[in-house]
């Protein structure tokens, strides 16, 4: 059986994340009503903008729910957007910002620039097996701190700066993936649901 994995359909990168997890083995199916996230074995959270993805989050009613969700264990994995969503602490959040957590860390929104300033980068992943991956950075935010329990998977070679991280079964970076033909990180976020399910 294929796990069922949900791409939050709220914004951002839906159909290329959808694709992305059909590629790596799951049932991959678009979410964002709460009594969809409850059939799932695991949560994409795409990029976007990380406010408009708090107060769609919110006017959805999905922001708890999901707080809950992982809070109890269920995989997710977030990029970029997605990234700051499982951000347990914002470095500079507008007033009032939610995010659900799950991740001992502490996110800096649009660290890297502003959308005139995204670039490429091949990164070594920790985990990875392969050549580096050829990432994709959008507006990206970087992770400024880590509690003891996530690992670091991946930084950025020009800044040295956080930008995968892992801490259980939740998992995220600070690029865009499924902007890429190279599967392996979806492949791994499949298999972390497999292995929880």
């Amino acid at each position: 059986m294929k796990p069922v994995v949900g791409v939050l359909a709220l914004q951002g990168d839906v159909p290329e994340h959808l694709r992305a997890l059909e590629a790596a083995g799951a049932h991959a199916v678009p979410a964002r009503r709460p009594e969809e996230l409850d059939r799932l074995d695991g949560l994409v959270i795409p990029g976007g903008e990380s406010t408009t993805l708090w107060r769609l989050s919110v006017a959805f009613d999905v922001l708890d729910p999901l707080r809950k969700l992982i809070g109890d264990g269920m995989p997710a994995f977030g990029s970029c957007a997605g990234m700051i969503m499982l951000a347990d602490r914002l470095a500079d959040g507008v007033a009032g910002q939610l995010t659900c957590g799950g991740i001992d860390m502490t996110v800096r929104r649009n660290a890297f620039g502003r959308q005139v300033d995204s670039f490429e980068r091949d990164i070594d992943l920790n985990g990875l097996a392969g050549d580096p991956f050829r990432a994709v950075f959008i507006r990206a935010p970087w992770v400024d701190q880590t509690g003891p329990g996530v690992s670091i998977l991946g930084t950025e070679d020009g800044t040295g700066r956080i930008v995968a991280v892992r801490q259980g079964p939740l998992l995220a970076t600070a690029f865009h993936p499924e902007l890429t033909p190279d599967r392996r990180i979806h492949q791994l976020f499949v298999d972390i649901v497999k292995d929880n399910t």
